[in-house]
């Protein structure tokens, strides 16, 4: 996991976090949703499906959730209002994580 921040002109912060797991595809597939389905309630996130990756959005925030094989990989850029809480943030959607793809 980690958080960079771009000072330079509009501040930037990326997150990137990687979960392993030992989930069928179709048990994957639903602990990706119920990731999906904390971030759209706690952020007032839009999310959609596009094959095996879960694309969320909303102003200031984008991101995507692909799931592979044997780990899930959550990219998360975040615009300058949000940037000052990536760290809480990440925190909240590792744990998440680490909890549904737990098995």
């Amino acid at each position: 996991m980690s958080a960079t921040f771009n000072l330079r002109g509009k501040s930037l912060a990326d997150i990137n976090i990687v979960q392993d797991h030992q989930l069928s595809e179709e048990q994957a597939r639903a602990a990706a949703q119920q990731v999906a389905d904390k971030m759209a309630q706690e952020f007032d996130l839009a999310c959609q499906w596009d094959g095996d990756v879960l694309r969320f959005e909303r102003s200031g925030v984008e991101g995507a959730l692909t799931l592979g094989r044997s780990q899930a990989q959550m990219q998360i850029k975040l615009g300058f209002l949000y940037s000052a809480f990536a760290s809480a943030i990440e925190g909240k959607i590792a744990a998440k994580m680490r909890q549904v793809f737990a098995g």
